[in-house]
């Protein structure tokens, strides 16, 4: 009798990465059947995620299993690791054997940076779409967009909507629907602004210019390098 096969989901870590762009797609894809996950990090130091605390990689880059299910978290910390060469050489030697190419939020750059992103549809965080053509990409305003065996997704809580869709590819609707109903993902907010195509346009423009306009422009920088 030989073992079932499994699946092997690996995660890029950095330091600056967004949390959620991380624990949220793992969540629900760790409880796909036969899979593995791993966390793969230049060393195996505790990343500091946007959240105050730490995650231990599981391996570092040199000792990283071959991924089947590549996934790139974004955050701020992307625009120090799209000029990290070590980062982008791992991303793109990973996603030369890998089945599935997947990033979330801004991780579509490091992407994108890796060459993987050229003449096909993606997305990314909305505050970020309009330098989606710097790394090759045209948008497309859409939660979670494939194009072939590469999946985008917008900002941090689009991981989950990546990773059901996602399994729902790999096992099936009712898999996925089961995986969704065990983790209660049925959202309710309290306010349909998470997005600013429906967002008061005053609470866009006071986000924008708290925070998006600069970060933009860090990460188009960082892109120009």
């Amino acid at each position: 009798m030989t073992d079932a096969p499994t699946t092997t989901i690996l995660f890029l870590l950095f330091p600056g990465i967004t949390q959620l762009d991380f624990t949220a797609p793992a969540q629900a894809l760790s409880r796909m059947p036969g899979v593995v996950l791993a966390g793969a990090a230049a060393s195996l130091e505790p990343i500091a995620t946007d959240s105050g605390f730490a995650i231990v990689p599981t391996h570092d880059f040199a000792r990283a299993p071959q991924a089947d299910i590549l996934c790139v978290p974004g955050g701020h910390g992307v625009t120090d690791a799209l000029n990290d060469k070590a980062t982008i050489d791992f991303i793109a030697r990973q996603a030369a054997g890998a089945q599935w190419v997947t990033s979330v939020c801004t991780g579509a750059f490091l992407l994108g940076r890796a060459g993987l992103l050229a003449g096909r549809r993606a997305t990314t965080h909305w505050g970020y779409t309009h330098l989606l053509p710097l790394v090759g990409a045209s948008h497309e305003n859409a939660r979670v967009v494939e194009d072939g065996h590469v999946v985008t997704s917008g900002g941090v809580t689009s991981g989950l909507d990546f990773a059901l869709t996602l399994i729902a590819r790999l096992k099936g609707d009712a898999v996925a629907q089961a995986i969704q109903l065990a983790i209660e993902y049925d959202p309710a907010p309290p306010f349909t602004g998470g997005h600013p195509d429906r967002a008061p346009e005053a609470v866009t423009a006071g986000l924008k210019a708290r925070v998006y306009d600069a970060a933009a422009a860090r990460m188009e920088a960082a892109l120009m390098a």
